[in-house]
């Protein structure tokens, strides 16, 4: 694929992943900056898409190694959508634990991409730690 490559990120990406969570309207992830970082640092697989020097995506997962894979997030920059980079980082992902089943949340802008790819919707909940 192109000039891109795929690695694991490390804590001196932090701060060009926050970037592109900014750039994409993810306030959240932003405005809990201390917290986004220790999720980074905590969360298996975390992959990052270089062009060169620069970091133009990332894929942040959780998994249990056997049957579960959940993409937490997966952002690629604007200027670089459409290229197969978001694919690229799924199946690098998957690789590393291939007997799981891969389930993430998707937006309303988002879902028709996955759904293209094969991707099953499925029904869920959620409630945020200060509404707990």
């Amino acid at each position: 694929m192109e000039t891109i490559k795929i690695r694991s990120f490390h804590e001196n990406d932090f701060d060009a992943v926050q970037l592109l969570n900014e750039k994409e309207g993810w306030s959240g992830l932003v405005e809990h900056g201390q917290e986004t970082l220790c999720s980074w640092l905590n969360s298996e697989p975390a992959l990052i898409a270089m062009d060169g020097d620069e970091i133009v995506g990332y894929l942040r997962g959780l998994t249990d190694g056997n049957v579960t894979l959940y993409i937490c997030e997966l952002l690629i920059k604007e200027s670089h959508r459409g290229r197969g980079i978001g694919e690229h980082l799924m199946q690098v992902a998957h690789e590393c634990y291939p007997s799981t089943r891969v389930e993430m949340l998707a937006t309303s802008s988002s879902q028709g991409y996955y759904e293209k790819r094969g991707y099953r919707s499925f029904y869920g909940f959620r409630k945020a730690a200060e509404e707990m």
